[in-house]
């Protein structure tokens, strides 16, 4: 679905709500050209006590640390922003959403060098369902690791969710997508496993629970995080600071995806080498019943996580 055909009509840009068709940039934008720009994308649940976004505060530390290593100043505050994304869901009148706040340096010169561009800062939000499909969060996803390899943290800073770096999830993305694969994975430059294109993975063995660790050129993922700590608090051992090679990932017992849009996504083969018994195993089944339980607020736990609307 595209966004013509969504029910959405504004965005916040720069400190003002502005038209949808008007949340425009010049061409010789600075971010359009060197990837110089940092974002995050968040979800907001539909609750019996109204929409609720889920980790906010986390993906405004994760705003503001990808930031850093720019030095990228945004010239709004963490206030500023919530109230801005609060007020922009209730102007659309939107129950549940995707929410993407994004800072980039603008137009001012083209040298690769932004010193004297101004940070521009917009949000947007709109409905978007389940990012590899409802029926995928049941029956699950076949993918194929990618002959493209993750760049290295000493390349760029990894844990920085930069708009340019994400030319990297489209190769992967797209060479799994030619092949006929839902998704790809993509390895680190060691040949070990670092995460999808957008997400981030986990392994179940013997009832355990193995994610690669930070070490691993990995997104440090707000979702990852979540699911750690769901696990834990089910009883399950996790070891999170791992590394993975490609061959476990095919005598593994189990394995998901996790992130922001993919939410708790199964994967039933790698390379057409089924995993497990080809379906949704019952950890990865209790997780994501377990997150999703939580999203929706069906239950009361965890309430620090969400920012009611």
């Amino acid at each position: 679905m595209g966004f013509d055909d969504m029910d959405v009509d504004t965005i916040w840009m720069d400190g003002e709500f502005v038209d949808w068709d008007d949340a425009q940039i010049h061409v010789l934008t600075h971010g359009l050209h060197y990837g110089s720009g940092i974002f995050e994308g968040a979800r907001c649940y539909e609750t019996e006590n109204g929409p609720a976004i889920f980790r906010w505060e986390e993906h405004l530390d994760r705003l503001f640390q990808s930031a850093q290593p720019y030095e990228m100043e945004i010239d709004h505050s963490r206030e500023e922003l919530t109230e801005a994304t609060l007020e922009l869901i209730r102007r659309q009148d939107l129950s549940s959403c995707y929410i993407r706040p994004v800072a980039f340096y603008g137009y001012n010169s083209l040298g690769v060098s932004p010193d004297d561009c101004p940070t521009r800062t917009a949000i947007a939000a709109w409905p978007w369902g389940t990012y590899l499909g409802e029926e995928a969060l049941e029956k699950g996803i076949d993918v194929m690791v990618s002959s493209w390899r993750k760049h290295a943290s000493s390349q760029v800073p990894t844990n920085a969710k930069t708009t340019g770096l994400y030319a990297n999830s489209l190769l992967a993305g797209e060479e799994a997508r030619r092949n006929g694969y839902a998704e790809a994975l993509v390895l680190n430059k060691e040949g070990n496993v670092a995460e999808g294109p957008g997400e981030n993975i986990f392994l179940v063995r013997d009832g355990e629970i193995f994610t690669p660790g930070l070490s691993e050129s990995i997104l440090d993922g707000i979702t990852r995080n979540t699911v750690i700590t769901l696990a834990e608090d089910l009883g399950y051992t996790v070891h999170d600071n791992v590394s993975i090679s490609r061959g476990e990932l095919n005598t593994a017992d189990e394995l998901f995806f996790t992130g922001s849009a993919a939410e708790v996504t199964p994967i039933r083969k790698v390379d057409n080498v089924v995993i497990g018994d080809g379906s949704r195993g019952p950890v990865t089944e209790d997780i994501q019943s377990r997150f999703f339980d939580v999203v929706e607020r069906t239950t009361d736990e965890y309430d620090e996580w969400f920012q009611y609307v």
